[in-house]
C-alpha cells in the first residue's frame, strides 16, 4: 500500500511539472510553420482573388457588409 502512494506522489510530480503558461509574446516561437492553414500567403490571396471574382460574392473572410449602404 505504501508503494503505490509513493508512485501515485511521483507520478503527480512528473505529470504536473510538464504543465506551464505560454505567455502571448512566446506564442510565435511555438508555433510551427506546417500547422498554418496556407504555407503561401501570396497564393492564398490570388485563388481568393480568382474564386470571389467567380462567384461574385466575398463571405467568410472578415469584409462585413451585404451591399445595402446600412452598414
Amino acid at each position: 500500500m505504501k508503494i503505490i502512494n509513493i508512485f501515485m506522489i511521483v507520478g503527480i510530480v512528473v505529470t504536473s511539472a510538464a504543465c506551464t503558461e505560454v505567455l502571448p509574446r512566446q506564442r510565435g516561437n511555438l508555433a510551427l510553420p506546417q500547422m498554418a492553414y496556407t504555407t503561401d500567403s501570396q497564393e492564398f490571396a490570388l485563388r481568393q482573388h480568382i474564386a470571389n471574382s467567380k462567384e461574385a460574392a466575398v463571405g467568410g473572410y472578415g469584409g462585413g457588409g451585404g451591399g445595402c449602404g446600412c452598414n
